[in-house]
């Protein structure tokens, strides 16, 4: 049985995602946010936890806490994130600093201690949730601050690669276009969403990656588009 840490799970994404992985041979443990509605009260094996991921040491003290009740984390799945739009001539310091926070150190904050477990144990798996502007050159000009703190978690998996690939951890950038969720669905009305990447291609994507044959990836960065 995988353990497994899931952040960000009662978005729209992590809702999926939750789903599909606790089907398998998984003991979940996930976070949640303020808007959480008991979602996955009535699945077995999902232990939830409300957790601010922008402190640092609650982030920390959860990881632990997972670690003294599992023993073993196999993998953390890093969800929590947040879109704004502008250019770089609309941006300010508080748009950098709320993109960055939100989407980067959320994920860096568990990854940290995670890396140190891992070490302690032989290997483990991150993935985390990328930007296609944010591995495109020619993309994301119009999304300047999201872009940029999507950037840092690319670069981030990189340097993990690179630094700790002999000690068995991996690093894998889930990258999806246009995700067909209500809010992107009224942000973007006249869209054709059949472009668009349902949340069940990436809840898909996620339980490959974390599979016996996905566990032999190596760098990975999967590009999830359609035609978004």
């Amino acid at each position: 049985m995988q353990n497994i840490i899931i952040s960000g799970a009662s978005g729209n994404l992590g809702q999926e995602v939750v789903q599909k992985l606790s089907a398998l041979d998984t003991h979940l443990f996930v976070t949640t946010g303020s808007h959480y509605k008991g979602e996955f009260d009535a699945l077995s094996g999902v232990d939830n936890f409300g957790i601010d991921l922008l402190d640092s040491d609650a982030s920390h003290s959860f990881v632990q806490k997972v670690i003294d009740q599992a023993e073993t984390i196999h993998a953390g799945v890093f969800l929590v994130g947040g879109y704004a739009p502008g250019g770089l001539a609309e941006t300010d310091d508080e748009d950098l600093e709320k993109m960055i926070h939100l989407n980067f150190f959320t994920a860096f904050h568990l990854t940290k201690p995670l890396i140190a477990h891992f070490k302690k144990q032989g290997g483990g798996q991150l993935i985390f949730i990328g930007a296609k502007g944010a591995v495109s050159s020619n993309q994301g000009d119009a999304n300047f601050a999201y872009t940029l703190s999507k950037s840092l978690l690319v670069k981030m998996a990189d340097m993990i690669n690179s630094e700790y690939e002999s000690e068995g951890i991996t690093a894998t950038m889930i990258v999806p276009g246009i995700i067909d969720t209500p809010v992107n669905r009224e942000a973007m009305p006249d869209a054709d969403f059949d472009k668009w990447v349902p949340p069940t291609d990436i809840a898909e994507s996620i339980a490959f990656v974390l599979s016996e044959t996905g566990q032999k990836l190596r760098q990975p960065v999967i590009k999830i588009y359609n035609q978004s």
